[in-house]
């Protein structure tokens, strides 16, 4: 007679997924996610390591978004697999050279963070891709961006998706691309398409809303 096994089986978490917990030690002392930031937005992003080029400009360029980013009522908090040591070393090197103080917290990560987020880079050894988690104030996974070690990211998208769920949750509304300068409904909202017959119609006679067609409806906040 055979036995099977029983596992479960671990997998990356996916969007709309409840952020794992973990007790981390960062620049800024031990932190238990989601906990830390509970009742506010945080973004979680990775980069390959300290004292590399990339990285340098990309902490720069999150710690000059920071005060855009708490006026969402959003936290950073950045992670690599490095010892807190080099991330307190890279970041005084970072205020000595380019005049800038990292504010936000970085997790200092032995692999136990990264390999439950399904981060680590493949081939690169423990290095972690460029990878960003959007966390709503529920502890809720609302977005995840991936980007590969040549590539830096772009602050600004970022901002604006945090920025574009916030307003999507107030308002029950869609963002279309680009938003706010989209190209065809400028700074406009996408209304939900309607899901009966009833609310088709009656979509195309709402005077409050434009539409090219009961499918496609928009309207300024």
């Amino acid at each position: 007679m055979c036995y099977e096994e029983d596992y479960e089986e671990e997998s990356m978490p996916l969007i709309g997924d409840p952020f794992p917990e973990f007790e981390v030690q960062t620049t800024r002392g031990k932190m238990t996610l989601p906990k830390a930031f509970s009742g506010k937005w945080f973004v979680l992003f990775s980069h390959p390591a300290d004292f590399t080029p990339v990285c340098t400009t990309e902490f720069v360029a999150f710690q000059k978004k920071y005060a855009e980013f708490k006026s969402l009522g959003c936290e950073l908090i950045g992670l690599s697999v490095d010892q807190v040591f080099a991330h307190i070393k890279w970041t005084e090197w970072i205020k000595d050279n380019l005049h800038v103080e990292i504010e936000f917290p970085i997790i200092a990560d032995d692999g136990t963070v990264a390999d439950e987020l399904g981060i680590i880079h493949p081939g690169k050894g423990s290095n972690t891709v460029r990878a960003v988690f959007i966390v709503d104030p529920k502890g809720i996974i609302r977005a995840m961006l991936y980007y590969p070690q040549e590539l830096g990211r772009n602050m600004a998208e970022i901002v604006r998706m945090v920025r574009g769920l916030q307003v999507s949750d107030s308002n029950k509304v869609a963002m279309p691309a680009d938003w706010p300068n989209n190209g065809i409904v400028g700074d406009h909202v996408i209304i939900p398409p309607a899901t009966d017959v009833e609310t088709a119609k009656k979509r195309l006679e709402d005077k409050t809303i434009e539409c090219f067609d009961w499918w496609l409806c928009h309207k300024k906040l």
